[in-house]
């Protein structure tokens, strides 16, 4: 696997931090943010290739920081990440240039298989 820079956004700190750790157990290289300021300085500091963002943050909601994302970079793909099952937002966000979306509690095989299908989609890979 390539080191792909993945940044992960999700106020609920624990969570974010042992989803990293197992995301940078298989090679990717994450950083982790719990707000919007946050998550946008990091983007702006080290552009990552896929974001995967929590809908409801505080700072910033998640639509407005995958818009932001969207203006600044079309092609860093973004994975919606929410355990709220709101319908609503998640169409929102797919409508707004999200990848996919995944619900809480997250798969690890799943979230690293999407992770890869978007990374290819960023670089134009067909295998």
């Amino acid at each position: 696997m390539s080191h792909t820079k993945v940044l992960l956004v999700d106020d609920e700190v624990e969570f974010a931090s042992a989803l990293a750790e197992r995301l940078q157990m298989r090679d990717y290289d994450v950083k982790t943010a719990s707000n919007g300021l946050e998550a946008m300085a990091l983007f702006h500091g080290s552009p990552p290739d896929i974001v995967i963002l929590d809908l409801r943050i505080p700072g910033m909601d998640g639509l407005e920081i995958l818009k932001n994302i969207k203006i600044f970079d079309p092609t860093i793909e973004v994975l919606i990440l929410t355990g709220h099952g709101d319908v609503e937002s998640v169409a929102e966000g797919m409508k707004s240039g999200a990848f996919e979306y995944i619900m809480k509690p997250i798969d690890i095989g799943e979230l690293t298989s999407k992770i890869d299908m978007a990374m290819k989609k960023r670089t134009g890979s067909r295998d």
